[in-house]
């Protein structure tokens, strides 16, 4: 009888080990992690900023200070707009900060650009600033002084920079850090607005981190404002475009409806459509219109996700890329196990799981991005290795 049990006990140990191992594998085939856990730094207030709010000719550069046995408050210092202040942002995790200038001259960007430069190309980073970091710096984008070594080329964020993690501060004065030292060299950054940003720009933070729901309370601000009209932060994002072509290739975040170029095959149009509803609500109406159509949280080009289902074939994708006078489309939104060429080349999904700022997961996350250079197209990796596709 004893054994017997223990025959049965190993057997059932066995047993289940294997479906573990199964269930773990398996999990890993559709992209599944598990995460450990949140680093308590993460949720660190005293630092956090600059919040920076436009009043009349004046910006007021707000930053937390304090902590909560002491109590918190706000460190806030005004200037006039015209004289550009300086600004930094601190970082937790590392307890290092980086300088920029404030200048709230916004301009909106061109969507066309022809130039033959080199393009690298990341998405969906959802607020996570060292991972950014440090792929732009093992691709030599910058280098570890956060110094622009990028020349003449473009850098295009698409989409979904915001929500999910605890550096979205971080994150957002990054771009605009290295938009102005690209400028300097040259080189051009572009961010494309995802759906997140949008949604943030509507003041809707369902996918936004708690933490900043106190970060608005402290400012003395609903959490809203943090990207209102008098937000420079908000002011900033609201000029940015939604498509962009570039050197022949069209980023967007979500993707292009094949059904877009009945109703426009305008760049510059569907960016001034889009750019006027950022902060209105999408909702379904009687009649759908050019707005509708590109606003939609389905069909519009931040939202859309056609290219991962079975609606629509190549031929679909290829008429819509003449269209616009496209070689291809990259576009982030829908996670891939990696960044990959879909639809005979026509589609480069690009949006894969990023390391986290202050979690671990298992199994361990890498960033990848899109290299596109002297016409070949290469997936490039956290290490800076370039693999062509």
């Amino acid at each position: 009888m004893k054994k017997e049990l223990m025959t049965f006990s190993k057997h059932f140990v066995i047993s289940c080990l294997l479906l573990l191992t199964s269930a773990i594998i398996f999990g890993i085939s559709i992209g599944a992690s598990a995460h450990f856990g949140d680093n308590p730094l993460a949720v660190k207030l005293a630092g956090e900023g600059p919040h920076v709010f436009i009043q009349d000719q004046t910006l007021k550069i707000n930053y937390i200070r304090g902590d909560r046995d002491e109590g918190f408050y706000v460190d806030s210092e005004t200037f006039s707009i015209e004289s550009k202040p300086n600004a930094k942002t601190h970082f937790a995790l590392e307890n290092n900060a980086f300088e920029f200038q404030l200048d709230a001259n916004f301009k909106i960007p061109a969507a066309v650009y022809n130039d033959n430069a080199p393009i690298l190309a990341i998405s969906d980073i959802e607020s996570g600033f060292k991972t950014f970091r440090d792929f732009l710096i093992a691709n030599k984008v910058i280098n570890d002084q956060l110094e622009w070594t990028f020349g003449k080329g473009h850098l295009v964020l698409v989409g979904d920079f915001v929500d999910r993690g605890f550096s979205t501060t971080q994150v957002l004065w990054f771009i605009y850090k290295l938009e102005q030292q690209a400028k300097q060299h040259g080189g051009l950054v572009h961010f494309i607005l995802g759906n997140h940003e949008i949604k943030n720009l509507q003041g809707n933070f369902k996918k936004a981190k708690e933490k900043y729901f106190h970060v608005a309370g402290i400012l003395d601000k609903q959490q809203h404002e943090l990207y209102g009209e008098n937000s420079f932060i908000g002011r900033w994002m609201s000029h940015k475009n939604t498509v962009e072509l570039i050197n022949g290739y069209l980023f967007v975040h979500g993707g292009i409806h094949p059904k877009t170029p009945q109703f426009t095959t305008s760049i510059e149009e569907i960016n001034q459509i889009v750019r006027n509803n950022y902060r209105k609500l999408y909702f379904p109406q009687g009649e759908k219109n050019k707005t509708q159509f590109l606003t939609s949280t389905t069909t519009g080009p931040s939202w859309y996700r056609g290219y991962f289902k079975s609606d629509i074939d190549a031929q679909d994708v290829r008429k819509t890329l003449e269209a616009f006078n496209a070689k291809a489309v990259i576009v982030g939104h829908t996670i891939q196990s990696k960044v990959n060429k879909q639809f005979d080349g026509q589609v480069i999904a690009i949006d894969v799981a990023h390391p986290k700022d202050y979690r671990n997961s298992f199994p361990f996350r890498s960033s990848e991005g899109l290299l596109i250079k002297h016409e070949k197209i290469y997936r490039v990796l956290a290490n800076g290795e370039q693999i062509l596709l």
